[in-house]
């Protein structure tokens, strides 16, 4: 065809029926297949029909969803006809995996333009679906850039559905019509997904994560009910922005409420760009020609030096298991479709190039309905997709821990702490055969404590962020640095006597609690995983007289600010919902301060005199009476002092 010719000319002499447009593929030849929602389910159709003349046809695919018909014919017998290489095989349940799994191709996303491009896997042929033209010729490929873009860019043939349905995404989407062979008009409804069920294990996980993300951050996520969960969870942040491999509708309702504003990207600012969608006819209606979305190929929205150029870069995605060197095997999981080895990898490293960026690894502690952990000892049948080297922050219903620049070590202990209660003490076992954890140490029943998540608070004092929160077991050495850096004074003012040693067997009582009958509360700044205890709080359960004792110590630099008091009204609310009856503190004459604080408390005081020390007690059951202000306690004033920590 001469290229003056037309485009409007070109598409009338282009257009043919699906039968025809198929006649130009051979046995034995390589054809790339849309991906997703936006595969041409008219021509997959018309291609199954026509399969008996064929043999030995391989269909290259990124992905596809259950329901759509490529992945229907898939599951049939056709191994004379068509061969199926996926580079991920989406949302397909673990048997069909199995299956096929020797068709799957491991590949980063970001790789699989230049596999085309370069002819390294030349493509014979390329169906697509996209809008109808504009009035200069050029059709958008719509909710399926991705690697298509570069399927057309790199096939010998390229057919074209082309869909009055599919929406007009701007960006880098377009194709135009002297750049396809054949056109296909037929009009059908886009392939869609249900809505995700609603799974507590996810929302818990989602408010871990919730708090890592700070207002102005730009995130990016795989589909899946934990990732919804996760979008729900970030709806009284601000500025966020969205730089992904699919927009979803979650995204699009933190859009609509304002929370996705793209203003603080520090690069596309003010463009949400991702490379494809998957959701409802909703979603795809909300992308139709908005100009504030672009969509990209993959080779862009997947580069790791692009990711990295935008501010609080954060990725958020799902694992399969881990194991506790921090080696991550990721795979389709329930509910948590396309989670594979595509993209993951790509923003995993694109984040970790970004200024203060964040990669986060989610997964439920369980699978098979509980009867196994996704925390394993080592990987060993499973095929690792992120390197340990690589994993910052991984989350699971039972906590967030942060593996970046741990030792092994500490890499085991902090999973376990995150793994299932049931099975922290097996993992525990196996990490000190594997010699992962000193063999002295031993396992404490406190480590099957759960987190108590609804105690985590951030609070700006002296316009200093300040997270308060239970303490963890990977809190160890943190806390060690907090007494090892007290002046003497206030270490004898907290242990009544002179000590200069805070090893492990002295202070384990601090960091391997239940939450429940020991508790400790720390006061952190900084970032999760390498924050400065400031402060610790503590209460231990006698459960003789089922009251709760409480002793704080708080850095020098950092007293006077009312971190203590925050400290004690956390313990107090924690000892009263574990059905303590009360608390009660030992200290000195001398120890004004401690006086103070525990006067603070809305109930009523009671205290006693014993040899040089003074046993202050409350009871929950017996609160403060409004009027009463003051009080002597064994000849020392009560009066409420403004200074105190």
């Amino acid at each position: 065809m001469p290229k003056t010719t037309y485009w409007a000319d070109a598409y009338v002499q282009k257009a043919c029926s699906a039968a025809d447009a198929l006649q130009h593929i051979r046995p034995g030849q390589r054809v790339f297949i849309g991906s997703s929602c936006g595969e041409p389910q008219h021509l997959v159709n018309e291609l199954s029909k026509v399969s008996e003349r064929f043999t030995d046809l391989e269909i290259v695919r990124l992905l596809s969803i259950e329901s759509g018909p490529l992945t229907l014919i898939a599951n049939r017998s056709h191994s004379q006809k068509f061969n199926i290489r996926s580079f991920y095989l989406g949302s397909a349940s673990p048997t069909k995996i199995k299956k096929n799994q020797r068709f799957i191709t491991p590949i980063n996303l970001s790789q699989i333009p230049h596999l085309f491009k370069s002819r390294l896997m030349p493509l014979n042929a390329a169906l697509i679906q996209a809008s109808p033209p504009d009035d200069f010729g050029w059709m958008s490929l719509g909710v399926s850039v991705d690697i298509t873009m570069a399927a057309c860019e790199s096939a010998d043939l390229v057919i074209c559905q082309v869909n009055p349905n599919m929406p007009r995404v701007l960006g880098r989407s377009f194709i135009h019509v002297n750049d396809v062979d054949y056109i296909v008009e037929h009009e059908e409804e886009l392939l869609t997904i249900q809505p995700l069920p609603e799974l507590e294990t996810a929302n818990t996980i989602a408010k871990h994560i919730s708090r890592l993300i700070d207002d102005g951050a730009t995130i990016q996520t795989s589909l899946g009910v934990t990732n919804d969960a996760t979008m729900v969870c970030l709806a009284e942040k601000n500025d966020l922005g969205v730089h992904s491999q699919y927009i979803s509708e979650p995204m699009m309702r933190l859009f609509s409420m304002g929370v996705i504003t793209n203003k603080k990207k520090g690069f596309n600012n003010g463009k949400l760009v991702a490379g494809s969608a998957v959701g409802s006819s909703l979603l795809y209606e909300f992308i139709d020609d908005n100009p504030s979305i672009e969509f990209h190929p993959s080779d862009y929205i997947n580069n790791p030096y692009i990711i990295g150029r935008h501010n609080k870069m954060v990725s958020l995605n799902t694992a399969m298991s881990i194991d506790l060197t921090g080696q991550v095997a990721a795979d389709a999981l329930p509910y948590n479709n396309y989670t594979g080895i595509n993209g993951l990898l790509d923003f995993t490293r694109g984040a970790a190039m970004s200024p203060t960026g964040k990669s986060i690894l989610m997964m439920t502690s369980t699978a098979d309905n509980g009867r196994s952990s996704r925390i394993i000892p080592q990987m060993s049948e499973i095929a690792v997709v992120v390197p340990r080297g690589d994993v910052q922050f991984v989350a699971t219903e039972y906590g967030v821990v942060n593996l970046f620049g741990k030792t092994l070590q500490e890499r085991a202990m902090a999973l376990i702490s995150i793994a299932h209660p049931d099975f922290r003490d097996e993992l525990f076992s196996k990490a000190k055969e594997l010699d992962l954890i000193d063999v002295d140490r031993k396992f404490k029943q406190a480590i099957k404590g759960v987190y108590p998540l609804k105690y985590e608070e951030n609070i700006v004092i002296g316009n200093i962020p300040i997270t308060f929160r239970p303490a963890k077991p990977i809190d160890e050495r943190s806390i060690q640095e907090h007494y090892y850096t007290m002046n003497r004074g206030d270490i004898i003012s907290r242990f009544f006597h002179e000590k200069k040693s805070f090893v492990h067997h002295q202070i384990e009582t601090t960091f391997e609690i239940d939450y429940i009958n020991d508790l400790t509360i720390v006061a952190t700044i900084g970032e999760l995983g390498f924050e400065k205890i400031i402060a610790v709080g503590e209460y231990f359960r006698n459960p003789i007289v089922n009251m709760a004792e409480i002793a704080f110590s708080v850095s020098r630099e950092y007293q006077g600010m009312g971190i203590a008091k925050v400290l004690q009204e956390k313990l107090a609310v924690a000892a009263k919902d574990n059905g303590i009856k009360g608390l009660i503190a030992y200290t000195s004459p001398q120890n004004k301060g401690m006086i103070r604080l525990f006067k603070k408390l809305p109930y009523k005081i009671h205290a006693e005199k014993d040899d040089d020390m003074i046993i202050l007690n409350c009871l929950f059951s017996e609160p403060q009476d409004p009027a009463d202000d003051s009080r002597t306690v064994a000849g020392i004033s009560m009066m409420t002092h403004t200074n105190a920590g």
